[in-house]
């Protein structure tokens, strides 16, 4: 049966948010060899993935894509600098430049958004990384950046049992 997984701001072959962001690797190639295998240690290439922003450095993105399972789908965001064609002819799937609206209740995109418990919606966003101005997670958002979620990508329908409580 096809998973689906939602991660964001891996930041692959960025030594300067390894820093930035105090992430527990010694160097940009553990940070990005670690990652590389929870994400396939959890996606199976059956799966399907959304990234929600900040994928890796420029120039990297194809290698670093090739090595990891699953259909991968971009929300692109603000580190990403290459043209959507490119990021096609990289390996995602599609690439999106706006929210996107998923099961017709959550919004995924890179920033968060506005939605407050009057609104029928769910944000899932990234972008904040660990800034404890934002909670991980409730009934009307879910944060899927990386030091959020131990640097592998969470399945859709454990992020649901998570918001339901």
């Amino acid at each position: 049966m096809r998973k689906i997984f939602f991660i964001a701001d891996t930041h692959f072959g960025s030594d300067a948010v390894r820093r930035y962001e105090n992430r527990p690797f010694a160097m940009v190639e553990e940070m990005d060899r670690v990652m590389t295998e929870r994400w396939n240690s959890v996606v199976s290439p059956d799966d399907e993935v959304w990234h929600l922003g900040d994928f890796g450095a420029e120039g990297a993105v194809g290698d670093v894509l090739s090595r990891l399972n699953g259909t991968v789908y971009f929300v692109r965001g603000n580190h990403d600098e290459d043209s959507n064609e490119a990021y096609r002819r990289a390996g995602f799937r599609e690439v999106y430049d706006l929210p996107v609206l998923f099961k017709e209740f959550f919004i995924l995109s890179h920033h968060p958004l506005y939605v407050s418990s009057n609104m029928p919606y769910a944000n899932i966003f990234g972008h904040v990384h660990a800034n404890p101005a934002y909670r991980d997670y409730s009934p009307h958002h879910f944060c899927v950046s990386a030091e959020r979620i131990d640097y592998t990508p969470i399945e859709f329908q454990k992020m649901l049992a998570l918001i339901k409580g």
